[in-house]
């Protein structure tokens, strides 16, 4: 019998998800819980993850801060200890500041890169060598962004747009250095979600909002749901032949 969705499935797997506390971050681990998942919840603010762990099927919450150095070290023992193994890193935690580059200190610039390209890489390499040594393959998923291939236009992020862009390359790097490894390296490129971290600047403003509808050939942004099938498929064996490749989920932004 032939079963096309049984290889979306995640049972059995333990799955790594930064910045799980809110947002997009918070909808991925419902996801991968859903899919069969152990997931392990990485983020700084340690209540809502206990507060999501108790929801899940089988979670734990790790505090975890990437703008520093100790976090990736912390989250691969935790889910190690836990659980056993790393199967799948999804590589979500992000900040964004809206600030002209004229306007920005070489500080800001450089710790919006420390977390949002950073700290990804640490978790990554951390997470791929475990995999590599105990002979386990694995899936690691970056969560870039439009950004990375297309400018803001008017609304300048140039630490978020050059974290985002150097993460779609390190995407490409990465999964041409474990290839045959058995270690794939993908990426999701969202278009514009409401989340925690766009609500201010983008969808509680109407000059934003109209900005979104304008700019996106669907006419809307998206909703949380509109990623569950590009997370599940990069993440699971369903796509076990693809690898560093970016998936744009943004409504036909970054095609005209």
């Amino acid at each position: 019998m032939i079963d096309p969705l049984g290889s979306f499935r995640l049972d059995g797997k333990v799955v790594i998800i930064t910045g799980a506390s809110s947002g997009l971050g918070e909808r991925f681990a419902e996801v991968c819980d859903a899919a069969g998942a152990s997931v392990v919840l990485a983020a700084r603010r340690l209540d809502r993850l206990e507060q999501l762990a108790s929801r899940l099927s089988n979670a734990i919450a790790v505090r975890a801060d990437f703008a520093g150095d100790e976090a990736a070290p912390r989250v691969v023992e935790a889910a190690v200890s836990t659980f056993g193994a790393i199967d799948v890193v999804v590589n979500n935690a992000g900040i964004s500041r809206t600030v002209k580059a004229i306007d920005d200190t070489v500080e800001g610039f450089r710790h919006e890169l420390q977390i949002d390209l950073v700290g990804p890489y640490d978790l990554s390499i951390r997470s791929a060598k475990w995999m590599i040594e105990n002979g386990r393959p694995g899936s690691i998923v970056n969560i870039a962004s439009v950004l990375g291939r297309v400018a803001g236009g008017p609304l300048p992020l140039p630490g978020y747009a050059a974290a985002k862009g150097g993460l779609v390359q390190l995407t490409r790097e990465l999964a041409s250095e474990w290839a045959r490894k058995g270690i794939r390296v993908n990426a999701i490129g969202p278009g514009w979600f409401e989340s925690e971290m766009t609500a201010e600047s983008m969808f509680e403003d109407e000059r934003g909002k109209e900005f979104v509808t304008r700019g996106t050939p669907m006419g809307r942004a998206g909703a949380p749901h509109e990623l569950d099938g590009a997370l599940v498929f990069l993440a699971s064996e369903a796509s076990s032949y693809v690898t560093g490749q970016t998936l744009f989920v943004d409504g036909g932004w970054t095609i005209v």
